[in-house]
């Protein structure tokens, strides 16, 4: 059956897996530039902000390219003052962050192994995991936003930054569902490997011209690795 997390207060439940201490911020995710977001605390309104000031940069970096892009530009589309953006953002890499960033990403990731069942091997829920949330990722915009996160040395750093965490998150996430304590390097070993595929899988399906998927790319590399490596 799949994991089902007691608590409701620590900082990783609250994090990953939309606890009722949450509050969720009712955002608009069609209306550009300035729109107006009616939010019911001024914590809400800050956090809607941020999100409109990411979205109009996102927007902007896909349409002109991330370096002929301003801060100024930004902050005209998203409706705000140049001094407001940098309230929010310290640079526009953060706003392309905002997007990429593990807190994006690894959210997805870890909701996701978190509805795998705890009657499979780990590897095999992480396996499940990355396969499950392969299709979201097939899109013209993932496409547009990896080939953004490229464009520069510093934004590829950052890139490889946030895969790394990934493996963190998805062992967190393991701990939690399977907490013995004598399987702790069992599960760092299976969330290296099944996003060390997910990085593989990745690379080769942005240089592949063909009308391959993500999912078709990944399960292939899935199933050269247990029958090749793991003879499963």
């Amino acid at each position: 059956m799949p994991y089902s997390p007691s608590c409701t207060q620590c900082e990783f439940c609250q994090r990953y897996t939309g606890c009722k201490d949450q509050v969720a911020v009712p955002i608009d995710w069609n209306v550009r530039g300035g729109g107006d977001v009616v939010s019911a605390t001024r914590e809400d309104k800050k956090t809607a902000t941020r999100a409109r000031i990411a979205k109009a940069g996102l927007e902007l970096f896909v349409e002109r390219g991330y370096d002929a892009t301003t801060v100024d530009e930004i902050a005209e589309a998203a409706g705000i003052a140049r001094r407001t953006f940098f309230y929010y953002f310290k640079t526009k890499d953060e706003v392309l962050l905002a997007w990429h960033g593990a807190g994006a990403v690894s959210s997805g990731l870890v909701s996701a192994m978190l509805r795998q069942s705890t009657e499979q091997a780990p590897f095999d829920a992480g396996k499940a995991c990355i396969i499950d949330l392969a299709a979201r990722y097939e899109t013209e915009e993932s496409k547009a936003m990896d080939a953004l996160m490229r464009s520069s040395a510093s934004l590829r750093a950052r890139k490889d930054a946030t895969e790394v965490q990934l493996e963190s998150d998805m062992a967190d996430a393991m701990v939690m569902m399977w907490p013995d304590p004598a399987r702790r390097a069992e599960l760092r070993m299976a969330s290296m490997i099944a996003v060390g595929v997910l990085r593989l899988s990745l690379e080769e399906w942005r240089g592949d011209d063909s009308a391959n998927t993500l999912t078709a790319t990944l399960e292939r590399h899935f199933s050269d690795l247990e029958r090749h490596i793991l003879r499963t």
